[in-house]
């Protein structure tokens, strides 16, 4: 049987439709329906503010993992504390495993706290079968130290990768990379949870990909992606976009 990670609200958790971040239709949805990671990649795409990397930073958190990345072995140098402008979501969750009694540990990589993380363990000691070295990681490109830690011991130990918007430090060609790199991982059966805006990431065969609106939270094909599509017609015919520029 394959394994299944299915996050849901807790019994006794409180929601409040109302406030934010509850007020956010995918988090609502979340909250009242659950969410299922099966094994394998899934991505999160929506608009800004649709609470993609407030879910990812929540199914962190349950999985015991710091919101600013991290895993369950390696703090990665962030404070467990939460910041006034974080939710308590991630307090009012619980993850239910089906067909797995282990593989619970978890990986959280985002990209605008990776330095971090990789200064941590500057000052930590790092596995031995792990990636280069920490002043290795530094001496590459910010794209290229991302998907390097994708491949270091955190992740082959962890039965949850969670990802938050990894295209932000990636070329086309490193995007390339990753889909591999997120290709590897699934056929080892890890759950990958990735949160994007990536119309190459979203591409990878055999992901699942959930849009997150006003509707909720709705699976959705590749091709009838909002950010396909506009970048389809963008890249088609970009005279027609920027001739609206100062408008």
């Amino acid at each position: 049987m394959t394994a299944l990670l299915r996050i849901e609200r807790r019994p006794d958790a409180p929601a409040d439709d109302a406030a934010w971040p509850d007020s956010v239709p995918a988090v609502a949805h979340l909250l009242a329906h659950g969410l299922e990671v099966p094994a394998g990649v899934t991505f999160l795409v929506g608009e800004n503010g649709a609470g993609k990397s407030t879910i990812v930073e929540a199914v962190a958190e349950a999985l015991g993992i710091p919101p600013d990345g991290g895993s369950t072995d390696h703090v990665g140098g962030a404070e467990r504390g939460r910041a006034s402008d974080r939710s308590d979501l991630g307090d009012r969750l619980r993850t239910v495993w089906h067909g797995r009694a282990g593989g619970h540990r978890g990986f959280f990589l985002r990209a605008e706290t990776m330095h971090r993380f990789v200064s941590y363990l500057e000052d930590a000691s790092a596995p031995a079968d792990g990636p280069p070295s920490p002043h290795q990681l530094h001496r590459l490109s910010h794209g290229e130290s991302f998907v390097e830690m994708l491949t270091g011991s955190w992740v082959r130990a962890a039965g949850v990768v969670l990802l938050d918007e990894p295209e932000s430090a990636l070329s086309f060609t490193t995007s390339l990379a990753l889909l591999d790199v997120l290709a590897q991982l699934a056929a080892t059966e890890r759950h990958v949870l990735c949160a994007t805006h990536s119309p190459i990431l979203t591409a990878l065969p055999g992901a699942r990909v959930l849009q997150l609106d006003d509707a909720g939270i709705t699976p959705v094909a590749w091709e009838e992606l909002e950010v396909v599509r506009h970048w389809r017609a963008f890249l088609d015919a970009p005279g027609r976009y920027l001739r609206h520029l100062g408008d």
